[in-house]
């Protein structure tokens, strides 16, 4: 009869220490961030519109057999100061390199709009904007602030202002970072992407225009050889 109501006992006392830890974990749990839903949601919408340009991106440079393989892989410091391996496809051709980062938005390693993501021996992680090494608010505001696929930096790099030092902008975003400014910087990050790819085909078209593109149909070089001989 002891032996039962021991076990009774103990029974019922694992049984309120499991809803006590559920009752902390429930607790301790806090809903996503505006920041990181946008990024879910967008993150995860822009991968799946992409997937097939990365997948052929992909076969292409497999094809190729760069060496090194189709990925670059280097390490980055993220949220809290963790390390995390950057993977990117080996080629910037419409920016493809940018977007097979995505997944790392999708899983949390990075946001869609941050400050650029620095190797672990990158002095700017332990550096203020001003270059004093190991000035403890310049690694406070980084290592509070996830990385981002593109950023206020990235975005304002060719504005030729002298005031815009990338350190000094990534600090201002880290300082007034929300879903309004990141919404602005990702319109004007693929304003400059389609500008940029605008300016490309331009280009292109241009250097394939010649001479012979405006004359009439039917016209020879022999033929204006001839005329200048007989003159």
């Amino acid at each position: 009869m002891r032996t039962r109501r021991t076990r009774n006992r103990r029974a019922r006392t694992a049984e309120a220490e499991k809803k006590a830890g559920t009752r902390t974990r429930l607790s301790d749990w806090e809903p996503p961030s505006a920041k990181r839903v946008l990024d879910l949601t967008l993150g995860s919408a822009l991968l799946a519109l992409t997937s097939p340009l990365l997948g052929a991106g992909a076969l292409a440079l497999a094809a190729r057999r760069p060496p090194g393989g189709v990925l670059t892989r280097s390490p980055r410091i993220g949220l809290d100061g963790r390390v995390f391996v950057l993977c990117s496809l080996r080629t910037r051709r419409l920016r493809l390199d940018l977007l097979s980062r995505l997944p790392h938005v999708v899983r949390g390693d990075l946001s869609l709009v941050g400050p650029e993501p620095l190797a672990p021996d990158d002095e700017r992680n332990g550096a203020d904007p001003a270059g004093t090494p190991g000035a403890p608010a310049a690694r406070h505001w980084r290592q509070e602030l996830k990385p981002g696929l593109t950023g206020l930096a990235q975005v304002r790099s060719r504005s030729g202002m002298p005031w815009d030092e990338p350190a000094l902008l990534d600090q201002h975003y880290a300082e007034h970072h929300g879903v309004g400014p990141d919404l602005a910087i990702l319109a004007s990050a693929v304003h400059a992407a389609l500008r940029g790819a605008a300016r490309g085909l331009a280009r292109r078209g241009k250097a394939r225009l010649s001479d012979t593109d405006h004359r009439p149909s039917g016209y020879s070089t022999a033929e204006e050889v001839g005329s200048v001989g007989t003159d």
